[in-house]
């Protein structure tokens, strides 16, 4: 079928609009220049300072810290709630593991600080907190992987094991867990790359002592948008990327719900 012009046209203009200033943004990362108004010429120098930045180190690890456990405790409880959704067709189990992926940040970072707030005192706010607040949007996200897996899986398979004499645990770990496996590590991915480029509740729940890379980002632009802050965020879009791809590459059908 013929496309319109006026058609490609609109796509390459909504195209442009998202990737364009991400591409800026990569390229005055190498800009030698402390402003961002011209092209001055190529350098790496943006790219070493941040590397010596120590604020800009500990927030990085922070980071990482966070997205690994946190994503490491969404995919297990993601995984399990993924198959007792399949398994057990309940209307509340669903709902609850659903409405944190469906509900806006913003409400979802207020509450989860009034809780803690009131339920801990306004000093519990700290990394433990954040790596609560991301693992409970994070399960949610694992599920839906893990639950579009299962579907499109024979049942046959698992009442065969049953039949030949496996414990339900058994036909969990020798047949289930290897079946499911490339959603489980899909949705662990995903789960941290949520986790490591989240910012609105990242800021609600963590204390004043916890800094992360995506508040230390929004520190330094309150200032000015330096090089400094292209690099940083040149860094953590190639990583997302990274997460993105590998996640598509080890489960396609599933993230393109096709599972």
């Amino acid at each position: 079928m013929r496309r319109s012009p006026l058609l490609w046209a609109a796509s390459l203009a909504v195209y442009a609009f998202l990737y364009v200033p991400l591409v800026v943004v990569v390229v005055f990362s190498f800009n030698d220049s402390k402003l961002n108004a011209e092209w001055v010429g190529f350098t790496l120098d943006w790219y070493h300072k941040l590397f010596a930045n120590a604020e800009m180190l500990h927030a990085a690890a922070n980071s990482l810290l966070i997205a690994v456990v946190a994503s490491a405790l969404a995919t297990v409880l993601g995984t399990m709630a993924g198959i007792a959704m399949h398994r057990f067709k309940s209307r509340l189990l669903p709902f609850m593991t659903l409405t944190p992926v469906a509900m806006p940040e913003i409400l979802l970072g207020v509450s989860l600080l009034i809780f803690f707030i009131s339920v801990f005192g306004e000093e519990s706010l700290s990394l433990l907190t954040v790596i609560i607040a991301h693992t409970t949007f994070c399960i949610g996200f694992v599920a839906i992987i893990v639950r579009s897996r299962l579907a499109g899986m024979d049942e046959s398979i698992f009442e065969a094991a049953r039949d030949l004499g496996a414990t339900p645990w058994q036909t969990f770990r020798l047949v289930t867990l290897p079946l499911i496996m490339p959603g489980v590590v899909a949705g662990a991915l995903m789960a941290f790359t949520l986790s490591i480029d989240d910012f609105v509740i990242t800021f609600f729940t963590a204390g004043a002592g916890v800094p992360t890379l995506p508040l230390q980002i929004y520190t330094m632009i309150k200032i000015a948008v330096t090089p400094e802050v292209n690099a940083v965020s040149t860094l953590l879009m190639l990583l997302t990327l990274t997460m993105i791809v590998l996640a598509g590459k080890i489960a396609p059908d599933v993230l393109r719900g096709k599972g």
